[in-house]
């Protein structure tokens, strides 16, 4: 059962990271690295010593990406900040796949805190980041560790190429 669970866990893995390449046109048409050795291809991290790494690394984003029924996105939460940190990274977010959809409509989760940061990176409102990426809020009673926000992998992708193209709130618009 572990290995069918490991190869579940690896085929989300690797089609969240071709739809990245993809919609951020980092791959031809024969899913090769337009350049290979370009810092801003997502890839899947090998996993080296005891400090986990996350899953994928999409700068200034450590991806965990989750296959799983029954999510439990908080703890998912603080897992993806302390591999970002691990990674060198910025930003930890959590991807969990939704049942029987397409790659473009998992749920992208992030903390209050990285969805803060991320959205004081672009200069933009909560209302800008709402309305143009999609984001809802999930509050689970009153410890503020618990609240996320979420939105779609086809939304995060959008948000993604704005973010490393440096696009602020007025030219979003």
């Amino acid at each position: 059962m572990a290995n069918f669970n490991k190869r579940r866990g690896t085929a989300w893995e690797s089609a969240v990271r071709d739809y990245l390449n993809g919609f951020l046109d980092l791959v031809d048409e024969t899913g090769a690295f337009r350049n290979p050795l370009s810092g801003e291809n997502i890839r899947r991290a090998a996993q080296e010593g005891a400090k986990d790494v996350g899953d994928i690394h999409a700068a200034p984003f450590v991806i965990e990406a989750k296959d799983v029924k029954s999510p439990a996105v908080p703890t998912w939460l603080r897992q993806a900040d302390v591999e970002a940190v691990h990674a060198g990274f910025p930003f930890g977010v959590v991807v969990h796949k939704t049942r029987g959809a397409n790659v473009r409509t998992g749920r992208v989760h992030m903390s209050i805190r990285t969805w803060t940061r991320v959205r004081l990176a672009l200069g933009q409102t909560a209302r800008d980041m709402s309305e143009r990426y999609g984001f809802s809020v999930s509050v689970r009673g009153l410890d503020s560790g618990r609240w996320y926000l979420t939105t779609d992998v086809e939304r995060f992708a959008a948000l993604l190429s704005d973010l490393r193209a440096g696009v602020s709130a007025r030219d979003a618009r």
